[in-house]
């Protein structure tokens, strides 16, 4: 018999942002195959006995092309196995969710698609910063930080740099000079609060918050420590304020600056 092929999303780390109905699933898998952004907390409930399958990507260096999985998951399928394809976050959210799913339905395999908890929202509410609030962000924007291929940005730079709107930045630290460079050209100003979480709602969690001019320097000690999310925009004021990281994250730690 063919099997089936769910694609879930493992959520931003903590092991109990996992929804109920995922959980579920991973329990009844006997493949799993996942990113790297799935955190250690998430893989430490794949159960005894699955297989376990890396195909994750890195900057640079995809060890496993994309055109690899999509095969891969539909050998898996053929042999008769339930299979879990697990991406940190949400699938549909940056995850290419949509081309795995495509790839399967093309191919007969019964897919089901499991939402996860996307970062953004996660990230933001574990250091205190709300996405939207009146009088200061009446809108959210979602970007990635990088490009097919790792090719230029090529954003509308203008509409990004939009004061009335929060811009969440995914996989962007190897960018994110650039990209503050870019948002300043566009008319944005540079003393813009932004913040950078690394390791967003596990235990292992740190946040920076300072200004579009000083992000890149003070979110510089981040690199490769983990998934680094940037929100950028008047929201991030609030944080100082509204911080409910260091309670309930008893490995989470600070650090709020201004300027360099």
């Amino acid at each position: 018999m063919v099997g089936r092929v769910y694609l879930v999303g493992a959520g931003p780390g903590a092991a109990d942002m996992l929804t109920v109905r995922a959980q579920r699933v991973l329990q009844g898998a006997d493949v799993v195959v996942f990113d790297r952004l799935v955190s250690p907390e998430i893989l430490d409930q794949v159960p005894r006995g699955a297989m376990r399958i890396d195909v994750g990507k890195r900057p640079q260096h995809h060890a496993v092309p994309q055109e690899e999985i999509n095969d891969m998951l539909v050998r898996l399928a053929t042999a008769g196995r339930t299979v879990v394809r697990l991406k940190g976050g949400d699938p549909f959210t940056f995850g290419r969710g949509s081309e795995e799913a495509r790839h399967l339905m093309r191919a007969g395999i019964a897919t089901e698609v499991i939402a996860g908890v996307t970062s953004a929202s996660a990230c933001a509410a574990a250091v205190g910063i709300p996405l939207t609030h009146r009088g200061l962000a009446s809108g959210v924007r979602y970007v990635a930080g990088h490009c097919r291929n790792d090719g230029n940005l090529d954003y509308d730079w203008r509409g990004l740099a939009d004061p009335d709107t929060t811009l969440v930045v995914y996989m962007g630290m190897a960018q994110i000079g650039a990209i503050a460079v870019r948002l300043v050209e566009a008319g944005l100003s540079p003393e813009t609060p932004a913040a950078a979480i690394v390791n967003g709602t596990t235990p292992r969690q740190r946040h920076c918050i300072a200004t579009l001019a000083t992000i890149a320097n003070r979110a510089r000690p981040y690199q490769g420590q983990g998934p680094v999310l940037f929100i950028i925009g008047r929201v991030v004021g609030l944080a100082p304020t509204l911080d409910l990281s260091l309670p309930s994250q008893p490995g989470a730690r600070a650090c709020h600056a201004s300027a360099d």
